[in-house]
């Protein structure tokens, strides 16, 4: 009797191990088509960028010498079906150049508002979280699904 009055009481904490992992392996349920950023964080990320990546991504987010753009087709095409995560800790780690790592997460994800807005994503009610696990939930599409 007891030893099956502990299994009993055991299965509630394996269903949520169980569902942890499964909840963890999911593929991201939003795409940035979404509206995944706010206006307000477009325009903040819009003065950081000026600040922080013009002077090797250019002004208009073309690229430069040593640096790709951040804007039309090549920089579209390099990230279509990774998520937004991946973006935000590839810029999160080795931006800028010149002080990789020195930029706040908020930072980081207002510019992000401001590279995507220049691709044409929609803005959204919700700011862009600065927090890289969150955002690998959301996928980088081209194409509008």
């Amino acid at each position: 009797m007891r030893i099956k009055f502990a299994a009993v009481a055991l299965i509630p904490f394996a269903a949520v191990f169980v569902l942890r992992a499964t909840v963890h392996a999911q593929p991201p349920t939003k795409s940035i088509w979404d509206g995944v950023y706010t206006e307000e964080q477009t325009t903040r990320g819009k003065a950081l960028y000026s600040q922080e990546c013009a002077s090797c991504h250019g002004g208009e987010l073309t690229g430069g010498e040593m640096a790709p753009p951040l804007a039309g087709g090549e920089f579209m095409a390099g990230w279509d079906g990774l998520t937004i995560g991946d973006l935000f800790e590839r810029v999160r780690i080795s931006m800028p150049q010149n002080a990789p790592g020195s930029l706040s997460g908020q930072q980081n994800a207002d510019i992000l508002a401001f590279i995507f807005s220049s691709n044409k994503f929609p803005a959204g009610a919700t700011e862009m979280p600065k927090e890289a696990g969150i955002l690998k939930q959301i996928k980088f599409e081209v194409k509008k699904p």
